[in-house]
């Protein structure tokens, strides 16, 4: 068959050479593109409801149709990848994208756009996001050979955040400032540009047999057939892995740190840090840097140094990230403490996929993915809010301060889970 067929192993497909090579190239453009797109969307919706004589309650309502899918159906969409192919469901996804945007373009081009019918749009390409984002992860093992997989997650994580957080927004808003069909139009481009690429895999990306989550454990019960069933399986094994377990955990906290510094941050730099509207864009755009850094470094970091100690990096930078504006205004030092969250994340995030992927079942993956994003996504809300809260006790200072010290506490908690899974983590 050559390398660039797919070659079965274990009862699931393996790319050869060639294909992996191809494979990588074609998911970061995959994830590039759709995140670009993703990010558009996230501008342009909130902004156009505004037009449309939302209130900030409606307006803010759009957002959140956006986003609260990853609580409410992320699970569920977990169960749907594992039991179909995975690149013919990314395909659909892009297609739902696609007919999700019709009504849209078309109540922008006769001037109707509505309130309800913008919600709408965001909860479908919401749902859409969790299902591709879901997808793509569990679609890497069968796409690329496990020699690989740093850098094909590196650059797919890199893609997610440059497109999806920078690119995304900055595009969408010169696309805004040219016309709703102008942003609306350019997304629905992006996203059928993104269904063609997927044509260009090469493999087999069905998952495999259920049952082979459990072929280590002779005492396990059959798998589940029903979703609530399958559901439960994949939460119990993220809960019964020790070290998946504890690397979920340590990842709630970083998220919720997250969450807590992207909610402040911006009444912090304009009120006590006294910066313009350009200058607090500077300073996120550290968080961006540090990342794209993040993404070009891991692997060479991770031959250099091992992959726990450059893990345990971004606890180290996401608790400066926090700790930094808690004991100075000093700008500066609060971009080169987001520079070092961003460059940690980063590597947190592709060093972590690739731990995933080596200890999951393929079967197990796309329900492990899911429910593991479901706990991070949902600690970011749950940081904003307990951050103001705090904030609003205490002041910004003290709240900061709380989440650098729930960071630094997670150290301990990964050297004990690294050294009972060290050879994982190699």
């Amino acid at each position: 068959m050559g390398d660039t067929a797919a070659v079965l192993q274990g009862g699931r497909p393996r790319a050869g050479r060639d294909a992996g090579r191809r494979n990588t190239a074609v998911l970061v453009a995959f994830t590039a593109v759709t995140n670009l797109a993703d990010g558009v969307v996230k501008m342009a919706l909130p902004l156009l409801a505004v037009r449309a004589g939302g209130s900030p309650a409606q307006v803010t309502g759009v957002a959140l149709a956006i986003s609260l899918p990853w609580l409410l159906v992320a699970l569920h969409a977990g169960v749907l990848v594992d039991r179909v192919d995975r690149r013919r469901l990314l395909w659909i996804v892009n297609v739902l994208r696609l007919l999700a945007m019709v009504p849209l373009l078309a109540a922008a081009a006769s001037g109707g756009l509505s309130l309800g019918l913008l919600t709408a749009a965001g909860a479908a390409i919401g749902i859409a996001d969790v299902v591709a984002s879901t997808a793509a992860t569990a679609l890497v093992p069968a796409a690329v050979p496990p020699a690989g997989r740093d850098r094909a997650n590196a650059w797919m994580a890199g893609a997610e955040t440059v497109f999806s957080e920078f690119a995304g927004p900055f595009v969408g808003g010169l696309l805004i400032a040219l016309g709703a069909g102008y942003a609306l139009g350019a997304t629905w481009a992006a996203y059928a540009a993104a269904a063609l690429v997927l044509l260009l895999l090469v493999g087999r990306f069905r998952a495999g047999s259920v049952s082979a989550a459990y072929e280590t454990d002779a005492a396990a019960p059959p798998p589940a057939t029903t979703v609530n069933g399958q559901i439960a399986e994949g939460l119990r094994y993220l809960w019964r892995h020790r070290l998946l377990r504890s690397l979920s955990l340590i990842l709630t906290v970083l998220s919720g740190t997250w969450g807590a510094w992207l909610a402040l941050i911006p009444l912090y730099a304009t009120r006590d840090m006294g910066l313009t509207p350009g200058e607090y864009g500077v300073l996120l755009s550290a968080l961006g840097i540090g990342g794209l850094l993040g993404a070009v470094t891991v692997t060479w970091l991770n031959r250099l140094l091992g992959r726990r100690r450059v893990m345990l990096a971004d606890l180290f930078g996401t608790a400066a990230m926090a700790a930094v504006p808690a004991l100075t205004a000093d700008a500066r030092a609060v971009a080169a403490a987001a520079f070092l969250g961003g460059l940690g994340g980063t590597l947190w995030t592709v060093n972590s996929r690739t731990v995933v992927q080596r200890a999951v079942p393929d079967a197990m993956l796309g329900r492990f993915s899911s429910a593991n994003r479901m706990f991070a996504w949902g600690a970011m809300p749950l940081g904003a809010g307990l951050v103001g809260l705090l904030a609003e006790l205490a002041g910004p200072r003290a709240a900061f301060g709380f989440f650098a010290v729930a960071s630094a506490l997670t150290v301990p908690f990964f050297l004990r889970a690294a050294a009972r899974g060290a050879d994982a983590l190699r």
